[in-house]
């Protein structure tokens, strides 16, 4: 029995409330603890005894948004001129040698930067995909960790990787690769130091080799293995761009769909960043085998690398979500944006009425939390999780709207009023609760200045 003392929290009269589901909670959600255990459906009151009230009439009830793909140390290096107007291959090429002076100062900041940017943006639960590592920066998730406390959403950490030199026909400079023994062991400890597979999870671990052009086909094969030991998902950028495919093709003798089979990747524990250039048949292979694929439509479109297929993939079998991506081949790490840009990217592809809006909040949502096997979050439904993202219609873009759910996405919000992670509020009226946003700009500005300045 439900009573006042638990306190129990009624988020009341939102303007609308999408649940990702077909329950109605048109009267609002009721939360206790971390839980969602009760909607309200419309002209209804809670049936459980209520001891506080949230007054959301101003305000658009969401599930919390799940961000599938990004690169937080990408904040440090926006806007680079040297990278300016390139595609995948030679914009890494203008970067990784900026990259290969972050330190862990730089880690810290970049990583409270991007995980307040996409908080503010409704983001509650983000995946981080950290490849680079060197001898000033051995221990680049340790600090990520830390930082992610300091905001106060769900993290996905991922143990990326870099092993295979430019002295070997990789892409990166020898400087930023690490052996594999090296990788594999620092993998362990992770897994074993900060990973919480449970469903109250604030932080997990993952595994994360960065690509076919930067790896071994060892490194591969040896990171499934440990992953199915410990029981981690792995995740790495595939089917990029047409380089990487010719690339695979030079290399390993095979495209990267086959090369995933190769080294013991496909599989549901995977998933794949990108996933644009699969011909008809690897997307069957690919959605048979259940493998995840991220969309990241900004970095796309500004790289230049292509569409991904999101109806074709899910057709097949495959789960697919939604990632900003890095924000220096974004620019920014806002995934309500990202949503907009998802729908009218898979519109220009598809055709109008066949991909949307909500088609692009359930892939920021359900979506997104099945590629990170987080079944108890991405909807609104009594025992999931009491991740929710509240935004309001009072800004002259909304204006004049039919669809309070629609206007969110077509007229591009871009701020959430309020952001809760479990059944506690991350953002209040567009501010950060638990960290200081002007303070962490002035840290980040430093570590950028410092970054570029050392180059």
């Amino acid at each position: 029995m439900h009573t006042a003392s638990h306190k129990t929290l009624w988020i009341k009269h939102p303007l609308a409330c999408w649940t990702g589901n077909e329950q109605d909670a048109s009267n609002g959600v009721v939360i206790q603890g971390d839980t969602i255990v009760e909607l309200v459906a419309k002209n209804a009151t809670p049936k459980l005894e209520i001891a506080q009230v949230f007054d959301a009439s101003q305000q658009v009830i969401l599930p919390g948004l799940i961000n599938c793909h990004h690169h937080f140390y990408q904040t440090l290096t926006r806007a680079i001129p040297s990278a300016l107007n390139q595609e995948l291959f030679p914009w890494l090429k203008s970067l990784y040698p900026i990259w290969a002076n972050l330190d862990d100062e730089a880690i810290y900041a970049s990583t409270q930067l991007a995980l307040a940017e996409l908080m503010l943006s409704g983001c509650t639960t983000a995946a981080d995909h950290h490849y680079v590592f060197s001898h000033i920066m051995p221990h680049a998730i340790d600090v990520q960790v830390e930082a992610a406390k300091t905001i106060g959403g769900r993290v996905t950490l991922t143990r990326g990787s870099m092993s295979l030199g430019e002295s070997a026909g990789g892409l990166p400079p020898d400087s930023v690769t690490q052996s594999d023994q090296t990788i594999l062991s620092e993998s362990d400890r992770l897994a074993t130091q900060y990973h919480d597979s449970s469903a109250e999870s604030i932080c997990q671990i993952a595994l994360a080799p960065c690509s076919p052009f930067s790896v071994t086909p060892d490194l591969m094969r040896e990171t499934a293995k440990l992953a199915k030991q410990k029981d981690l998902l792995l995740h790495t950028h595939l089917g990029e761009t047409e380089d990487e495919n010719d690339f695979c093709v030079q290399q390993f003798g095979m495209r990267p769909v086959e090369y995933l089979a190769d080294v013991g990747w496909l599989n549901q524990r995977t998933w794949l960043a990108h996933g644009i250039h699969f011909d008809p048949e690897e997307i069957k292979t690919l959605g048979h085998a259940c493998v995840g694929v991220c969309h990241c439509p900004t970095s796309n479109m500004l790289l230049a690398s292509g569409t991904c297929k999101t109806l074709d993939l899910q057709t097949a079998g495959a789960r697919v979500g939604l990632g900003v991506d890095g924000s220096a081949s974004n620019d920014g790490s806002n995934l309500v944006q990202e949503v907009r840009q998802a729908m009218l990217l898979q519109k220009l592809h598809y055709g109008s009425a066949q991909f949307t809006h909500i088609d692009a909040l359930k892939m920021a949502t359900q979506g997104s939390a099945s590629l990170l096997h987080r079944p108890e979050l991405g909807e609104i439904a009594i025992g999931k999780k009491a991740d929710l993202a509240l935004f309001g219609l009072n800004e002259a873009r909304f204006s004049g709207n039919g669809d309070p759910i629609a206007a969110l996405v077509l007229c591009g919000a871009h701020q959430a009023d309020y952001v809760m992670v479990a059944g506690q509020w991350t953002v209040k009226q567009s501010e950060l609760v638990n960290a200081d946003l002007q303070d962490i700009m002035a840290r980040h500005k430093v570590a950028a200045d410092k970054l570029n300045k050392r180059f």
